[in-house]
């Protein structure tokens, strides 16, 4: 199972299909950092040698921002826009959606399961039975 970057891939996949496992990759990235590594995009992940690998690696290293690093950034940016007070800031602090969706209806994925509001009916306890006095 090639690993790079700390995460290891699925080595059945091929290779352009199994690079977008790293977080801050996806297809078209893919597939340009395969053509600047020279490997073939049809090659299976098992069948990389530690060369290609190594080449693959380095070019990811050199040219973008991935995994922890990119993670980082983002919760930054998030953090930094909730300090400034912005409206992008206060969004996100009440967990709705940042982008102009409307909020009426959809939005569950921000807003989480639906609240149910209104008059909660409390059953009647049945009377306690007498007991008999003990004299």
């Amino acid at each position: 199972m090639p690993r790079i970057l700390g995460i290891d891939l699925p080595k059945e996949k091929r290779i352009e299909a199994a690079l977008p496992y790293l977080y801050g990759i996806g297809p078209t990235r893919s597939k340009n950092i395969l053509t600047q590594a020279q490997v073939s995009v049809d090659k299976r992940a098992k069948d990389l040698t530690e060369e290609e690998i190594a080449r693959i690696t380095t070019i990811i290293q050199k040219g973008f921002v991935v995994e922890g690093d990119l993670r980082r950034e983002n919760n930054e940016n998030i953090r930094r826009h909730m300090e400034m007070g912005s409206y992008r800031g206060l969004r996100h602090r009440k967990g709705l959606p940042v982008r102009g969706q409307r909020t009426k209806t959809n939005a569950r994925t921000r807003k989480g399961k639906k609240q149910i509001t209104g008059h909660i009916i409390q059953k009647a306890e049945a009377p306690a039975a007498k007991k008999p006095n003990k004299e």
